[in-house]
């Protein structure tokens, strides 16, 4: 089965802003990016997107039908770090998640492999296709990084090595 991974184009934060699961806008003009990421797509596809408004502006204009959001393909849940400056993390909290990202959760956050279980569980449950359709799956970095370690095999805390850009379109295969 062909799978399109697509990351949502560039936000409105300011660099060195956590915002995973806050909610934010995307950075205009954005039709000329979203016309570019629509050409690299069938044109007949299931579209599967995170309910983020980043994500779901994309996936409306990629599919010519309704859209399936899902929860689970939400970016990882920053917790008290949402919407903070990276460099305003206390050092306390933030020297152990970096020591260990993928195991230390972020205070009333969820950590790597949390958001790992979530996408599996996901990957596992909803990809079913019968008509055998191409699937598009429009969402973050860290929800992209988790796929991508798990079809390759790469463990979690390598998971950085996956370079994926904003607007990037990356088909796998089921």
């Amino acid at each position: 089965m062909e799978v399109y991974l697509v990351r949502h184009t560039e936000t409105v934060c300011e660099k060195g802003i956590c915002y995973g699961q806050s909610d934010v806008s995307i950075l205009e003009p954005y039709l000329d990016l979203f016309e570019s990421i629509k050409k690299q797509i069938p044109p007949a596809a299931i579209v599967y997107s995170s309910p983020l408004f980043r994500c779901t502006e994309l996936a409306h204009y990629l599919s010519s039908s309704s859209i399936i959001t899902d929860s689970r393909l939400m970016e990882m849940n920053f917790g008290d770090w949402e919407m903070k400056k990276w460099d305003a993390i206390p050092p306390d909290d933030f020297a152990p998640w970096m020591n260990d990202f993928v195991n230390v959760a972020v205070p009333n956050g969820e950590s790597f492999v949390d958001l790992y279980h979530r996408v599996d569980d996901f990957l596992e449950n909803e990809l079913q296709n019968p008509h055998n359709m191409p699937i598009v799956i429009v969402a973050h970095a860290g929800v992209i990084r988790s796929i991508l370690c798990k079809i390759t095999d790469l463990p979690l805390k390598d998971a950085f090595q996956n370079q994926v850009n904003f607007g990037a379109v990356i088909k796998i295969e089921l």
